[in-house]
């Protein structure tokens, strides 16, 4: 099988369900999105020494090929796949994490500068792409494009998740957050 098809020479690509719309359209920038996140997502975890935080991320990941999927759907039309399904649990795993790593680190007492470390830095870098993806999102929804409303939550919480572990990581290396101090 040949990786390319050249069906997409022209600018157009196809939903799951055959319907052809622009490369610009918001649904394929939205999947395109998520799948730029699942990617940083990979980065994120090649930097991680904890194996937990790793199996987590490969966890998350696979969420995230199955929101790719949910948003690569054409929802007027009757797939003939089976499209996996988000869950609650889904975001309450998530939250179960972010309570478990803040559990260990120190209070927030300011603003943190992203950096100090490359996986600390990393995580942040996950964390804004996760946030484009959720604005794409809600953006899908206030254009009246159907979007499972489980799938906004579940991006909302991952960029929460990745700002724990940016600080959780940062925290088990035993790298100095960098407060932000505004000018005067």
């Amino acid at each position: 099988m040949k990786i390319y098809t050249k069906t997409g020479d022209k600018g157009k690509t196809s939903l799951i369900g055959g319907t052809k719309v622009p490369k610009s359209h918001l649904r394929i920038e939205t999947y395109g999105t998520v799948d730029e996140l699942n990617s940083w997502l990979g980065l994120v975890s090649d930097y991680m020494e904890d194996a937990a935080v790793r199996q987590q991320l490969r966890e998350i990941q696979d969420r995230l090929f199955t929101v790719g999927a949910s948003l690569a759907t054409d929802p007027d039309k009757d797939s003939k796949m089976k499209i996996p399904d988000l869950h609650e649990a889904d975001v309450q795993l998530l939250e179960n994490h972010i309570d478990a790593m803040n559990a260990l680190l120190p209070e927030m007492k300011f603003f943190v500068l992203p950096g100090g470390h490359k996986a600390v830095s990393h995580c942040h870098v996950a964390r804004c792409v996760c946030r484009r993806a959720e604005r794409l999102c809600v953006n899908m929804q206030e254009q009246d494009m159907f979007i499972e409303p489980l799938v906004i939550q579940y991006i909302n919480r991952l960029s929460d998740y990745l700002f724990v572990l940016a600080r959780y990581t940062g925290h088990g290396l035993q790298v100095e957050e960098i407060p932000w101090r505004p000018r005067q």
